[in-house]
Formats: structure tokens, C-alpha cells, sequence
């Protein structure tokens, strides 16, 4: 072989059918006789089965053009130059094995999709759970807040006095107080300290009342200012149930002062008659003068202790 020319044999050069054109025929191609293409080709043919794994290849005797290679076993039987891959030494394995770590065939496992969706029922039912508890509490504070009592005082429109028993020590705060010693007596009224339970100073009230004609008058100075108040007066009576006439600035005031026997006292007893009663007069800003007299038609058969004033329309 020399440079330039590689000769006619080179496996490029191999053609399995040179002899039938005019140059494959001049360059000596001739009918495969063992072989095919031009003279001195690699033979390449081998027969199925003479490939042994795991062994050395052999080559099989080629059968000549046109003939059949001769079978090596019977219909349906097995090649005995064939043998199946996972039955030679380092061949396939014949058992599926299972992939480490849980892939997502049928034999791996895969995520834990059960427990993630049991994690996250349980989130929501908790955050549900929680609204629901807060909603619960929100509608009790609710409901709390609309059973308070309210704190405002009622305000009653009644016109008419309904004196109750007076209470020993009951303080009178704000505006003017009299006791009966500081009164104006007129007609035969007069002052007198026998008859015990009387709370002004010194135990003295204003007796002898029940004679037409007899008053007492409150001439009250520092009224703050013109509007209503009420005037209170502290008395005893048994018996029957009395009344006297009120005058304010000279104007008789309404109907009869009411002096009844709230305290049911029947045995003549003025010890245990002590009650008050009570008016609502209008009166001027600074003095103002009020009356308490036994005028014709009167009941006067009382004691009277102290009189004193608190702002509006009062009952207590």
C-alpha cells in the first residue's frame, strides 16, 4: 500500500454489489462466495445467535449465496447458541426492584398527600373555630350591655304632694332651712316644746295653729334664681288627715297644702305623728316670702317643726 493509493479493498470501497456495474468488474469485483463485494472484503455477517454474553464472540461458518444457513434446533425450540439475558453471569435482572426513596411509580410511594390534606382540614376547622369563638363573644358583650338598668333619674309629672313619714337626722342641703323658733307667728299661733320628736333646734315647734287666722311666714332670702322648687314642711298630726292654705309672695299657691295622717296615728298621740309634706312653688331670684295659715275651710290641727327649700320639682 503506498501513499496516494489505499488499494480496492478498503472497507469504504466495499460494495455488496460491484460485480454487477462495468468498474466494479474491471476492478476485479466478483459474485459473493463466502463474502460479499470486492476481493479480500471484511466479512461482517454473523449468524443470530452465535453472540454469547458474557463470551468471547465466534464466528459462524456463512452459508453460500443463495442457501439457507442451517438451522440449529427444531421448530419452536430454543436456539441452543441463544440464551437469554438475565440467565448469563452479569446479565439484566429478572425482578423489578423498587427505587430508594419512594418515587411515583406503582412500586415506589409517593408524597404523603393524606397526612398534608388531615394538617390542613385541621388548620381551617381551628381558624373557623376561633372566628366562631370571637363572634360568641362579641354577641354576649352585646347582649350584656343591653340588660344594664338605666341611671337616669325618672322625672314624674305628678302635680299633687305624697308625703311620706319623715325620717330622724334627714339632712337639708343646699337651699334655705328654717326652724320653727325662727318663724313669724300671727294669730294664735305659738311656740311650745312638750310634745317630744320634734327636730328643730332646741325640740321647739309651732303649736295652737288650729284657729282661723293662725300662720307662720318664711321671709327666704338667696334664692340663686327665678324657676320651680319645692318646699318641704316638717309636721305632726293624728287623726284625721289635714290641710292648710299656702301663699307665696302673697298669692295663694294652688290647692290646700296636703298635711294627712300618713302615719295612721290614732290614739292622740303627736309623739308619733312626725311626717312631712310638700309643695311646688315658683319663686323669684333672691327673697321671697311664704305662708302657712288656717283660713276658713281649713283642718289645722297639726304641729309644725321646720320648713325648708330644694331646686325643681321634687319628691325627696
Amino acid at each position: 500500500m503506498t501513499p496516494g493509493n489505499n488499494g480496492a479493498s478498503t472497507p469504504e470501497d466495499d460494495d455488496p454489489f460491484g460485480y454487477l456495474y462495468a468498474d466494479g468488474q474491471a476492478n476485479g469485483a466478483q459474485p459473493p462466495s463466502g463474502g460479499y463485494g470486492y476481493p479480500n472484503s471484511v466479512n461482517r455477517v454473523r449468524a443470530v445467535g452465535t453472540r454469547q454474553y458474557g463470551q468471547q464472540p465466534q464466528h459462524a461458518q456463512t452459508a453460500p449465496y443463495g442457501q439457507v444457513p442451517q438451522q440449529q434446533g427444531a421448530y419452536a425450540q430454543p436456539n441452543a447458541h441463544y440464551a437469554a439475558p438475565e440467565t448469563l453471569p452479569g446479565g439484566a435482572p429478572t425482578t423489578q426492584q423498587q427505587m430508594p426513596g419512594g418515587g411515583g411509580g406503582r412500586g415506589g410511594r409517593g408524597p404523603n398527600t393524606k397526612g398534608l390534606l388531615i394538617g390542613a382540614i385541621a388548620v381551617v376547622a381551628a381558624v373557623v373555630i376561633g372566628i366562631g369563638v370571637a363572634m360568641l363573644g362579641g354577641e354576649k358583650d352585646k347582649n350584656d350591655s343591653g340588660n344594664e338598668a338605666g341611671t337616669a333619674p325618672a322625672q314624674s309629672q305628678d302635680s299633687k304632694p305624697s308625703p311620706s313619714p319623715s325620717k330622724a337626722g334627714e339632712s337639708k342641703v343646699d337651699l334655705p332651712t328654717i326652724d320653727a323658733k325662727a318663724l313669724r307667728l300671727g294669730g294664735g299661733a305659738t311656740l311650745a316644746q312638750d310634745v317630744k320628736g320634734a327636730q328643730s333646734d332646741g325640740g321647739i315647734y309651732v303649736g295652737n295653729l288650729n284657729q282661723v287666722g293662725s300662720s307662720v311666714t318664711w321671709t327666704v332670702n338667696g334664692v340663686p334664681k327665678d324657676g320651680a322648687y319645692t318646699l318641704f314642711a316638717r309636721y305632726s298630726t293624728v287623726d284625721e288627715d289635714q290641710e292648710m292654705t299656702l301663699t307665696v309672695n302673697g298669692k295663694p299657691f294652688g290647692d290646700k297644702l296636703n298635711m294627712s295622717n300618713f302615719t295612721h296615728t290614732s290614739d292622740g298621740d303627736f309623739s308619733k305623728g312626725w311626717t312631712k309634706t310638700y309643695a311646688w312653688p315658683t319663686l323669684n331670684k333672691g327673697t321671697n316670702t311664704i305662708t302657712v295659715s288656717c283660713q276658713d275651710g281649713d283642718k289645722c290641727n297639726v304641729l309644725l317643726d321646720q320648713l325648708w327649700l330644694k331646686a325643681g320639682q321634687v319628691k325627696d
